[in-house]
């Protein structure tokens, strides 16, 4: 008889009777040959339906095989008994982009499992990785500099782990669908292992890469392993659409329920790598990066061997662990962050999220009592799952326009104001300083994202958060697609938080955590001798005081571009009459509707004392 693991699959893919029959007497007959006792693998079977020609039967499987889940059986017969032709004992590639780790990586495991030879391959893709000249920091078209050498870090740490297993990192530069292809054509490849992404961008490479292989009668392996819950099922259980609260999501997810791979002690060798120019693990220079001078660069140093040290040195301490809350975080704690600082790794999969949510849930087991979601420890890798599954589960996540579940809002266009956000120029020191940390760091709290992102946002510039986004993008070391799209919808008030009347003070928030400003000296060294009194608001400093603290508003530090209380009160005017809109129109709301909004903040703005907005282009400049 099928199994109830096989069963659920047919169900799932909802094949026809007349398909499961075949199924059913292919499957039947295989057993029989192999002996009563043994079960094939979905996979197996994937291969043998190919070459028995069932062409519905064969088509609906590639298409539903996203996550080419393996079946548990008591056997898994080797695919050369089941095609002649195949090598016994033949190779596999293992395709890493994320999930840059030995440690609980399914896909390195299956990769390994029977295989006489295995090539761990990494794609630099030039669009990601080369230097772009035009762009407004050091670093690629998509990434700055910090990321770069943290994933380079990440890569030379990937291949030293491999190296003490028998084995070594494969690194080739191109086109990365492209790549692949000519190393599935070159190697002597029968297995293709890649860990499941939901990033849009890897949906579409993926496709390109399954497409191929089951052309070619390659087996693909796919699992998801950079989450712990595998989104896809979360939005299947809410009838096709994705939960759009934190708690209606943790209703659904329940409890993961999950292994953990198993332990490498060992690799296959790497097999013959034909023409192909295999590459080393290059570093920023051999990119074409010229280092600059740089008074500091990020102390977050990349790989899983710093990843999991991290996690040890943050478990160690099981009572920080047991009563950790996200909201009591300092964010002006910069020599020891008040946080795990594990969101890069986790970005570049050099630590398994299935791991940390195993280790936490064993510090618990062993305290008296700890927090629970969403402040908790716990709560937080949660979060990551929570935006992950409504990225994957909404059309045009990334944008406001098409995306259903965005308020649709006329964001002014200033660029004046996005660049002296983006350059640290905005005359409050709190919200610079952060911006200077991004820069240098590429990292910082996540309530000084909050304060940066309001501010730029619906709390005082009132700049679309598309632009923010990109600019975190570029900058932030763990920067996820998924999760820094969904902090910006959050944070600008366009989905998920409503809010915005609740705005981050650029003056008040800071000064709570921080009355003497030393996150402010540190990162503005300019103001590092003004007195405590005026470091939040230096503008209000008596020139007496200025000079003697060798900066002078104005010229050795920026003006306000605008008046915090007066445009905070106009954001949150605006922010009210587009929700009034949008509810309205019941969330149907045209181009033609905004650009009517917009110029309706033009004119109450005219018909007001013009002062507010001379004062801002006084000040900007």
């Amino acid at each position: 008889m099928l199994g109830p693991s096989t069963w659920r699959y047919i169900n799932r893919t909802r094949l026809p009777h007349p398909s499961l029959f075949l199924t059913y007497i292919v499957y039947s007959v295989l057993r029989v040959l192999f002996n009563s006792q043994a079960s094939l693998s979905y996979t197996s079977y994937v291969h043998v339906s190919r070459h028995l020609c069932l062409p519905h039967l064969r088509r609906q499987l590639t298409q539903r095989s996203k996550t080419a889940i393996l079946l548990s059986y008591e056997m898994k017969p080797p695919l050369s008994l089941l095609n002649p032709s195949m090598p016994s004992g033949s190779g596999s590639l293992m395709w890493f982009r994320k999930g840059l780790r030995v440690h609980d990586n399914p896909a390195l495991e299956y990769a390994s499992r029977g295989s006489t030879c295995v090539y761990p391959l990494f794609v630099i893709d030039p669009h990601y990785m080369e230097l772009d000249p035009n762009a407004y920091s050091p670093g690629s078209t998509r990434a700055g500099i910090n990321r770069i050498r943290f994933l380079l870090e990440s890569l030379a740490d990937l291949d030293s782990s491999l190296k003490k297993l028998g084995s070594r990192l494969l690194v080739l530069k191109g086109e990365p669908s492209e790549v692949l292809i000519r190393c599935l054509n070159e190697w002597d490849v029968r297995k293709l292992c890649f860990e499941y992404d939901t990033d849009p961008y890897y949906q579409a490479l993926d496709d390109k890469a399954k497409n191929y292989a089951s052309a070619a009668g390659i087996e693909v392996f796919s699992p998801v392993s950079h989450t712990i819950f595998d989104p896809a099922d979360i939005i299947e259980k809410n009838g096709g659409r994705p939960p759009l609260s934190y708690q209606s999501f943790l209703k659904l997810a329940g409890e993961p329920s999950f292994s953990l791979s198993v332990e490498l002690s060992w690799m296959p060798p790497v097999g013959d790598v034909g023409r192909c120019e295999i590459l080393q693990v290059p570093t920023l220079k051999e990119l074409g990066y010229v280092e600059k001078h740089q008074d500091e660069f990020t102390p977050f140093r990349g790989g899983e061997s710093e990843a999991l040290r991290r996690l040890r040195e943050s478990l160690s301490d099981k009572e920080w662990v047991a009563n950790f809350e996200k909201p009591k975080g300092d964010p002006s704690a910069y020599i020891k962050p008040a946080t795990t600082v594990l969101s890069p790794y986790l970005k570049f999969g050099c630590l398994s999220s299935r791991y940390f949510y195993q280790c936490l849930k064993d510090v618990y087991k062993n305290v008296k009592r700890h927090t629970s979601p969403p402040v908790s420890l716990v709560g937080q890798l949660l979060w990551r799952e929570f935006f992950y599954t409504v990225a994957f589960g909404t059309p045009n996540f990334d944008e406001m326009k098409g995306n259903k579940i965005c308020k649709q809002i006329p964001w002014n266009d200033d660029d004046k104001l996005l660049a002296a956000w983006r350059e640290a120029r905005t005359g409050y020191p709190w919200i610079d300083a952060i911006m200077v940390q991004l820069r240098k760091w590429g990292w910082m709290h996540h309530l000084a994202r909050h304060s940066v992102a309001c501010f730029l946002t619906r709390g005082d510039l009132f700049v679309h958060w598309e632009k923010g986004r990109d600019i975190f993008e570029r900058l932030l070391i763990d920067s996820d697609w998924a999760i820094n799209n969904g902090n910006w919808l959050w944070l600008s008030c366009s989905s998920f938080f409503y809010q915005y009347n609740r705005i981050y003070s650029p003056i008040s928030f800071g000064r709570k955590y921080d009355p003497n400003g030393n996150y402010i000296r540190h990162f503005l060294p300019i103001l590092k001798d003004m007195p405590k009194e005026y470091i939040y608001e230096p503008w209000t400093a008596p020139l007496s005081v200025q000079t003697k603290a060798k900066c002078i508003i104005g010229r050795d530090y920026p003006k306000p571009v605008v008046l915090h209380d007066t445009a905070s009160n106009e954001c949150r005017k605006k922010m009210g009459q587009a929700y009034a809109l949008n509810q309205r129109l019941n969330g149907r709301v045209s181009e033609e509707d905004l650009r009517k909004l917009r110029r309706k903040f033009d004119e109450d703005e005219d018909k007001q004392e013009p002062k507010p907005r001379r004062q801002r282009q006084k000040l900007i400049k």
